[in-house]
């Protein structure tokens, strides 16, 4: 499933299986047949504007996040928890800004939701080709950031997704949907954009998933749509 010409061992394998029977995908084929003679959704555009004050390299915005005031949610009292991954990855994951725990290991994703992230990305063949980048580097406290703090986080993220140029961009959870497409994630899903220019969807974040496993079948349905360029 997804990517081509791309290896996996024994190990990646198992573990991209093991998610699909998690979600109960059994089968090689949908359950549903598809019209092909169905006209596709349009690609819906989002707004691309960025401040020009934001760093032009990856290398100086990488460093910006880390120690720049002006960085989204930035904090004194708190370390960042900074992108992993090179320029031009196969895909990009903006997920939700850090909890506490993840500020404590310095992971985007941490815990058992980065290896449930991991066992997604094998599924659809794209495991250690992403960018993992949280919406903000900061943890918030406010179970809902302003309407100020999503444009900040928003401006700075597309400038991020500029920068990295990677194939594919997934938004995980809530807060990076309303930031960057304007919407609530149950409405946001389910519909391909492009930010930057590149092909996006938006995604529950795998912290979700652990929580109700019931919506694993839908985050596997947005994955397809990720990967699928015919629609």
């Amino acid at each position: 499933m997804g990517g081509t010409g791309i290896a996996t061992d024994t190990r990646g394998a198992a573990s991209a299986l093991r998610w699909w029977l998690e979600m109960g995908v059994d089968v090689a084929v949908q359950e549903e047949p598809r019209n092909w003679l169905q006209a596709r959704s349009p690609v819906e555009p989002v707004r691309d504007d960025i401040p020009a004050r934001l760093p032009e390299t990856l290398e100086t915005f990488r460093e910006w996040l880390a120690t720049s005031p002006d960085a989204p949610l930035s904090s004194p009292r708190s370390k960042p928890v900074l992108p992993k991954g090179a320029e031009n990855a196969e895909i990009m994951l903006i997920s939700e800004p850090p909890t506490r725990e993840e500020l404590a290991a310095g992971e985007p994703i941490g815990g058992p939701a980065a290896e449930l992230m991991q066992r997604m990305l094998q599924a659809i063949g794209l495991a250690g080709q992403h960018y993992s980048a949280n919406l903000a580097c900061f943890h918030s406290p406010a179970t809902r950031l302003s309407p100020e703090q999503l444009e900040a986080c928003a401006a700075s993220a597309r400038r991020h997704v500029a920068l990295v140029k990677p194939g594919r961009l997934l938004l995980l959870g809530e807060t990076p949907a309303r930031a960057l497409l304007g919407k609530a994630l149950p409405q946001a899903r389910g519909h391909v954009y492009k930010i930057e220019g590149i092909r996006a969807v938006a995604t529950f974040h795998p912290r979700q998933l652990l929580k109700r496993p019931q919506d694993k079948r839908l985050a596997w349905e947005d994955l397809l749509l990720l990967m699928d360029e015919e629609r």
